[in-house]
């Protein structure tokens, strides 16, 4: 489908201007009208120009819910998509792990474990599950995953799967975590949160922002009353381990639900809820919706 440049852009900062550029477009490069499958995850190849992308929940022919994997291969016009069959149970969020490995947020099942997979990005697609448990307690479901230049991995786990039907009864609070895969390391870093979504770090490391989508519960129910906000937390150093310290508020959006979130290499943070809007490090608005 050809680029359209018929968008409008909320804009209060003229900051964000010099990001889209004096005539931004948007190109839909691929589409599936049988089922959700561009929802979460995005990760993307740029040696081999592909995206991987999770989708939404639907039901499978067995009548259970599933999760599909697509494959896009964007050297290709039309852009060119995969259904892969890898053995993940209800992925969710990825990200970039080495050069050719993709680490898998697994929300799990009422048999499987929630954890981290790592996927081979070709063909048989092959994975091996990492982590999945805290001191021998399963995961909720695990959502979002960053990685820290340190190796350390830093994640959510709220309860959506239990709320959505697919998991048990949940074992542990809504939580973020850290885990050292070379020491084996785990701990509970943050808690307090009603549904710790999104995650990432700023571009020096030094900040962690994380999204609170307590406003929409599993079933889809909406509570206005409820949280639906971006928090940052300091990363600071204890007796050599780090800790998040001073949580204060980030940025909220009237409407919408935060859930996906990145941060730019000028520290401008990037939200994904139904539109989307970008807060500079400082909190303000710079754009909001198109």
């Amino acid at each position: 489908m050809s680029p359209t440049s018929d968008l409008h852009f909320q804009v209060h900062d003229q900051r964000f201007a010099t990001i889209i550029g004096e005539t931004p477009i948007i190109e839909l490069v691929a589409e599936n009208l049988d089922y959700p499958f561009a929802h979460e995850a995005g990760v993307f190849f740029p040696g081999t120009h592909t995206l991987f992308c999770t989708s939404n929940r639907c039901v499978g022919s067995d009548g259970q819910q599933k999760v599909h994997i697509t494959r896009v291969d964007l050297s290709e016009t039309p852009a060119m998509c995969e259904d892969i069959r890898a053995d993940i149970p209800m992925a969710n969020g990825g990200i970039n792990y080495g050069k050719d490995h993709i680490l898998f947020c697994a929300q799990g099942s009422m048999t499987e474990r929630s954890g981290f997979y790592c996927m081979s990005i070709t063909a048989p697609y092959r994975t091996e599950l990492l982590k999945g448990d805290f001191f021998g307690r399963p995961f909720n479901s695990v959502n979002d995953v960053v990685v820290h230049s340190d190796g350390s991995i830093w994640f959510t786990d709220p309860i959506y799967g239990a709320e959505q039907g697919y998991r048990p009864q949940p074992c542990l609070p809504n939580q973020v975590y850290r885990w050292c895969p070379d020491t084996g390391s785990i701990r509970a870093m943050a808690d307090g949160l009603g549904k710790p979504n999104g995650i990432c770090f700023s571009p020096d490391e030094r900040v962690v922002y994380i999204t609170d989508t307590d406003r929409v519960q599993g079933d889809g129910t909406v509570y206005d009353h409820r949280v639906s906000s971006i928090y940052a937390f300091d990363v600071s150093t204890y007796y050599g381990e780090p800790f998040l310290t001073n949580r204060r508020l980030f940025a909220m959006a009237d409407q919408g639900s935060q859930t996906a979130l990145n941060v730019t290499e000028g520290g401008m943070c990037t939200v994904a809820m139904g539109t989307g809007f970008m807060c500079g490090p400082r909190g303000g608005f710079s754009w909001a919706g198109f």
